[in-house]
């Protein structure tokens, strides 16, 4: 009987121990979600067209028709434009907000120090559509820097509608619902500045998004993110593309960006 017992009593420890073996084993396989999701605030142009769309091919070079661009955003800190000016880039974009909560500590030396180099410059939203509205978004980039004046050298903003960084691809809503958002925000935005806002985005993100809605390439400039040798598939109802992130791994800041035209048709954007 006493053996009886200590050999009871040995295999529940041994059970025991096996359970707690078997449950850490699960716990650690966990995908560790929250440790995965960047800060809020953090995100910027093109941050998820490398882990959806990849990168193919050789960034184009540049040509007489095309005008070499940067845009940048907290991540870059304080920008060396005199080295981006000197290399031939003529224009740029700079993170200004993103969602209702948050403003790029680096804005004034970037805005600024781009336009004081000779640059016409502009200003982009990272929209979270899972926030607030589009219009209340709208409001909040035009309150931060993102407004438009007639000085010849400030482009119209910028709409960075792409892949949601904390969440959801498409931020929990329908196709339906995203396109809605957008036009609430390219119309609060028109009617604070006057001008039709660019719209930034990836044709796959487009498509999953807003079931490639066409309806806003008649007076919205496209800007169109894809790392590759050409730009591949437009969104519907684009013909062309204004403007094309390229790469993420260029020299002096990592994202550049082709302008389509010469400079006299950056220059034509920025009077409106």
């Amino acid at each position: 009987m006493l053996v009886h017992r200590s050999g009871s009593a040995r295999g529940r420890r041994l059970a025991a121990t096996g359970i707690l073996l078997v449950a850490l084993s699960l716990l650690l396989a966990q995908p560790s979600s929250a440790a995965d999701v960047p800060p809020r605030g953090s995100a910027h142009m093109g941050m998820g067209v490398l882990a959806h769309d990849g990168q193919q091919g050789t960034p184009v070079p540049g040509d007489a028709t095309q005008t070499e661009g940067v845009d940048v955003s907290g991540h870059q800190g304080n920008v060396a434009w005199s080295t981006l000016w000197n290399s031939g880039v003529k224009w740029a974009y700079v993170k200004a907000t993103e969602g209702t909560y948050y403003t790029n500590p680096y804005f004034a030396q970037q805005y600024n120090g781009s336009y004081s180099v000779g640059m016409i410059r502009g200003a982009y939203h990272f929209a979270t559509p899972d926030t607030t509205s589009g219009a209340t978004q709208a409001n909040y980039f035009v309150d931060h820097g993102g407004g438009w004046s007639r000085d010849g050298k400030t482009l119209p903003g910028a709409l960075d509608i792409e892949w949601n960084p904390y969440g959801s691809a498409c931020y929990g809503k329908s196709q339906s619902a995203m396109v809605t958002w957008i036009r609430d925000f390219l119309n609060q935005y028109k009617a604070r500045t006057g001008r039709d806002a660019v719209i930034y985005t990836a044709t796959s993100w487009w498509t999953q998004c807003t079931g490639n809605y066409g309806g806003f390439a008649a007076n919205n400039p496209l800007w169109i993110a894809r790392y590759a040798s050409t730009v591949g598939t437009l969104p519907a109802g684009w013909g062309y593309y204004t403007m094309w992130q390229y790469t993420s791994s260029g020299p002096t800041v990592g994202d550049h960006d082709k302008f389509n035209g010469a400079l006299d048709r950056v220059q034509a954007l920025a009077n409106g």
